[in-house]
């Protein structure tokens, strides 16, 4: 921890406080106000912040350092989710031997695809990761049944072995006996606040998933894969292999989706192939560069900020509308209602859309560009109120 950088250690510090601090956050407005329907405190969504805040982290350690974009990664977060469950069949519901062999597995297997992708850079590489987590959703949707159960989804049944499952441990995922589903309800009024344990669980790993980023981006094999990402070519030119250095960051960020794909099957115990699917793939690459490619704290804040609008947005039906609007004069409010039921509800894509295209455009290096450039305006102003008081004070001395 002594070798963490001041500005390093308050960005972790920044990560803990709001990971702990999350079911305040989330839940901002009280239950029964009309503006709770924009709360996303329940477990369930936070569980999704802190584990597609790993998965995004891990993504960019690929992505942000070496400029290698993957369309694949969604398969090892698939491998990670089957993986777990499998643990859970044989040897019972603690979830610490699942997630260690989601860990292994995912990177055995981003070992052997990063090995045949990375013979090929730029759209090249992309095009083969793609190509590869097609033919693992294929193989898991149909060819794979046996494993992964195709389309029903891999799941605990009643007749598995579990044979470390003992009769006093709980029938659920646990930690230690300590149930990832159950939900601790603190009232405060009109607010209710919901601490979840799995929750909290995912939210440790979160933390040690960013510690280890901070530790590879200031590291020589950070600065090593940063060389990759500005002149590869140049990089040969003078006798180092780079091949090294882009398997292990890509064996790396493999293995971090392996560790979110066992967190989901903790949270709930069924691993299905559409958790493959490119989409999914997809979302994970809008999450980094909507965040900030290549920073520390972006592939968090682009996470959250996905999950949270996702979860808004797609609530917001037409009755919802029909009740804000309802002031209104009943034509001109058919006609509002029906142009904001294209962006919300089941077109809240749109939405997320036009808000990735806005910030792409305006704020080209993501959130953490907007949030750069507000603190530099606010030392700006700063320093300018300081320059103005000690100018008004030099007469009087």
């Amino acid at each position: 921890m002594k070798s963490i950088s001041n500005a390093d250690m308050r960005t972790l510090l920044f990560v803990a406080v709001i990971s702990l601090l999350a079911p305040f956050i989330m839940n901002p407005f009280p239950t029964e106000s009309a503006m709770a329907q924009f709360n996303a405190g329940y477990p369930d969504l936070m569980q999704r912040f802190v584990i597609f805040g790993i998965l995004a982290i891990g993504f960019n350690i690929l992505f942000g350092l070496t400029g290698y974009l993957s369309f694949g990664h969604a398969a090892f977060l698939g491998v990670g989710s089957y993986s777990a469950v499998w643990m859970f069949k044989l040897l019972g519901y603690g979830i610490l031997p699942g997630l260690v062999l989601s860990v292994i597995i995912a990177g055995i297997f981003a070992l052997l695809i990063g090995f045949i992708s990375l013979r090929r850079s730029g759209i090249y590489f992309s095009i083969l990761t793609l190509a590869f987590a097609q033919m693992s959703f294929a193989l898991a949707y149909s060819v794979l049944t046996p494993l992964t159960n195709g389309e029903t989804g891999l799941q605990v049944y009643a007749d598995d072995p579990q044979y470390l499952q003992s009769e006093s441990a709980p029938s659920v995922p646990h930690l230690f006996g300590f149930k990832m589903q159950d939900t601790f309800g603190l009232n405060l009024g009109p607010w209710d606040f919901q601490f979840n344990t799995g929750y909290y669980v995912s939210a440790i790993f979160l933390l040690v998933a960013f510690y280890i980023s901070i530790r590879i981006f200031r590291s020589p094999f950070g600065l090593m894969l940063r060389a990759v990402k500005t002149n590869q070519t140049r990089l040969n030119y003078t006798g180092i292999s780079t091949r090294p250095y882009t398997l292990a960051a890509f064996v790396i960020s493999g293995m971090y989706a392996g560790l979110a794909g066992g967190l989901m099957a903790s949270m709930d115990p069924l691993a299905g192939a559409e958790r493959m699917q490119w989409t999914a793939s997809g979302e994970i690459v809008l999450m980094t560069i909507l965040g900030g490619a290549g920073t520390l704290l972006g592939p968090v804040l682009g996470a959250g900020f996905i999950k949270y609008f996702e979860n808004i947005f797609s609530k917001i039906n037409e009755s919802v509308l029909q009740g804000w609007f309802e002031w209104m004069p009943d034509g001109l409010a058919d006609i509002i209602v029906w142009v904001l039921q294209l962006f919300t509800g089941k077109g809240w894509n749109l939405t997320l859309g036009l808000l990735f295209m806005a910030i792409v455009i305006f704020l080209p290096g993501g959130l953490m560009e907007g949030a750069n450039r507000i603190g530099n305006w606010w030392k700006r102003r700063k320093g300018g109120d300081d320059d103005t008081s000690s100018t008004a004070a030099t007469p009087a001395e």
